[in-house]
């Protein structure tokens, strides 16, 4: 094998389709992926394949136009927008004397920058490993096989290539045993969550749809965000306050077309919050012009890990980008007449935000609920509050309590929840103007001095 170049950043990249014209999505996203690895898309050659060569995918004629556009464009580095099998990737870097990395490496190798968490970084040296396994080869050659018969040469007996794996499959199973105990520790704080009964909810979407940067309009976190795919792969959850209660909101990873099987199976523990959650809230660049493709490659993803009969929210974010890039019209398959807030004639001005709700009065009502924000401008977010209380089932509780003078903890614990609008005293006790989550009143209820809350629930709820 040749000497593999260490640079690896000026890259020539291979889109293979089918019979027709190349998807033109597809290599953009491809393209994108490049860049989000570091690398300088040198060139792009597209492949017509109608039957994949066994040995290097493409064609031999193919393969003299790829390598002949590496050397005049000074790739260093070949990308396939494919999975190559162990000997598609060994053969094509030996005809082309170039590194080559698939689609499932390039997406590792991105993870591998990102990941910045404990759990994240063995998350992707799993996948890594379980990748690699496929594709071991022997790297050096100061180790011949080792026999025995002679003085010197007597050895275990295995290749230097078996030693290889039997160590490989040994830091595979430490990774997996670690990243179980990692499984139960988040299991054990999601049963937290539901003993305090907080509604739980996970934001999914493709990647750059903008999901950390309404996770954080929405919580006032600062987990990381950036107009790049993958920009964050680590799982954070954080307390959000909705009108008539709080629940817990989860920023999962953001998924991509034809993900490979070993993230998902890696990243199984971390999409396990959208699995275990309550309400998905599927976040959406309504910018895109293929957003109806991505809604379809993620809840493909979401049935995958287990999570496709979860109750979704449909989150278009990035109005503030419609204007500038894109016409919400009606060739979108949920469309509504009213797709487009702008007018169709003068200058494109930013929409404005909207909940769509299903069975709405409009004509062409929504299939699924809807609602438009910019998560970038805040717009839009205290629709979507209401919204996700609505779905969640939230309400709150708003009336007068007449509290007894042995009722002070209650008092006390309502002035804790800034619960309370009004109050006055007499000998007798207190009347409080109280508006705060039924979820709230429910637990104070439960307590030795609760009476007059449950009375006021019984009052709420008849029997």
């Amino acid at each position: 094998m040749f000497e593999r170049s260490r640079k690896g950043e000026h890259a020539l990249l291979i889109q293979p389709h089918a019979g027709g014209p190349a998807d033109e999505g597809a290599l953009e996203e491809f393209a994108d992926l490049a860049r989000s690895a570091g690398a300088t898309v040198a060139t792009i050659v597209n492949a017509r394949i109608d039957r994949p060569n066994p040995a290097t995918l493409i064609g031999s004629g193919k393969l003299d136009e790829v390598k002949a556009a590496a050397e005049a464009s000074g790739a260093d580095l070949v990308l396939v927008n494919h999975p190559l099998t162990p000997g598609q990737e060994r053969n094509l870097e030996k005809a082309l004397q170039r590194r080559v990395v698939d689609r499932t490496g390039l997406i590792l190798d991105i993870f591998s920058q990102r990941a910045h968490s404990a759990e994240g970084k063995l998350q992707v040296e799993l996948a890594q490993l379980r990748h690699m396994a496929t594709r071991l080869v022997r790297g050096w050659t100061h180790l011949e096989r080792q026999r025995g018969g002679s003085i010197g040469l007597r050895g275990p007996g295995e290749t230097q290539l078996e030693t290889d794996r039997r160590l490989l499959q040994k830091r595979v199973e430490q990774l997996q045993k670690r990243l179980d105990k990692v499984e139960v520790q988040r299991t054990q704080m999601r049963r937290a969550r539901v003993r305090r009964e907080v509604p739980r909810i996970a934001l999914v979407g493709y990647t750059n749809a903008g999901k950390s940067t309404l996770f954080n309009a929405l919580t006032g976190a600062d987990a990381y965000a950036a107009d790049q795919l993958f920009a964050t792969l680590d799982p954070t959850v954080r307390r959000i306050a909705l009108p008539g209660g709080h629940a817990a909101i989860a920023d999962t990873v953001g998924f991509v077309r034809d993900l490979p099987h070993e993230l998902v199976a890696a990243f199984r523990s971390t999409l396990s919050e959208a699995r275990d959650a309550d309400l998905l809230l599927h976040v959406i660049d309504a910018a895109d012009p293929l957003r109806q493709e991505r809604i379809a490659q993620v809840d493909a993803v979401l049935a995958e890990v287990g999570a496709g009969e979860i109750p979704q929210l449909l989150v278009y974010n990035k109005i503030d980008k419609v204007g500038e890039t894109a016409h919400l019209d009606d060739g979108d398959a949920e469309a509504t007449d009213g797709d487009d807030p702008s007018p169709a004639s003068g200058p494109r001005r930013t929409p404005q935000p909207r909940h769509d709700r299903p069975g709405g009065d409009q004509p062409g009502a929504a299939v699924r609920e809807r609602v438009w924000v910019s998560a970038r401008d805040g717009l839009g977010l205290d629709l979507l509050r209401t919204a996700v209380a609505g779905r969640l089932g939230l309400r709150r509780i708003v009336a007068q309590l007449r509290l007894p003078t042995s009722a002070g903890r209650l008092r006390s614990q309502l002035h804790a929840l800034d619960a309370i609008r009004g109050e006055t005293h007499d000998e007798h006790g207190w009347t409080l103007a109280v508006d705060l989550p039924a979820a709230e009143a429910i637990r104070l209820a439960a307590g030795a001095d609760g009476a007059p809350l449950r009375d006021q629930l019984a009052l709420e709820n008849p029997a």
